[in-house]
């Protein structure tokens, strides 16, 4: 599931939607603890903001959580922005338990308030991280040389009268 997507959609801020990320991010997290670093890498560390998300959808008693609670010690490295979609889109499609408080949301709406009065951006949103982290170079250097005049042609291009280019060409570089 894609971060943005338990954001922009309601569905997906579900408890038992929760539950099944939680559980597909454990099975992820069991490879990266096996796997090298080289396969690895970063991979847990990059799904941070997920895990909180999902941390807070499967949290129980989220109305006695405090705001400094939430922001502190469940989801430090969400935004206030991103915490109000979260709560107020959150329903219990299992047990029925309701969000955060509505002091909760209030306290998140003043402070988003104040936020935007700093310029701070609104957006609750990931901004997208194009980078990559590793160069071309990398890439090259991992990449297998092949000629394509050792490949044989599968039998229906053999075949076919319109690929007959290719076999000409072929036959025509081995003299």
């Amino acid at each position: 599931m894609k971060w943005c997507s338990l954001l922009l959609r309601r569905e997906c801020c579900s408890f038992s939607n929760g539950e099944y990320v939680k559980a597909g991010l454990a099975e992820l997290e069991q490879w990266c603890t096996e796997a090298t670093d080289e396969y690895a890498g970063s991979a847990w560390d990059e799904l941070k903001h997920i895990r909180q998300a999902v941390g807070f959808l499967v949290i129980h008693q989220k109305p006695k959580k405090t705001l400094d609670e939430i922001t502190r010690e469940l989801c430090p490295v969400l935004s206030i922005q991103q915490l109000y979609r979260i709560s107020t889109m959150y329903w219990d499609d299992k047990y029925g338990t309701h969000s955060v408080s509505s002091d909760v949301i209030a306290n998140m709406r003043v402070m988003m308030t104040e936020d935007s009065n700093n310029a701070v951006s609104s957006s609750f949103l990931l901004d997208d991280d194009s980078s990559i982290p590793f160069t071309v170079e990398d890439i090259s250097k991992s990449m297998q040389q092949v000629d394509v005049n050792d490949i044989e042609p599968p039998q229906l291009i053999r075949e076919n009268s319109g690929f007959g280019f290719l076999l000409t060409r072929k036959e025509g570089s081995a003299s």
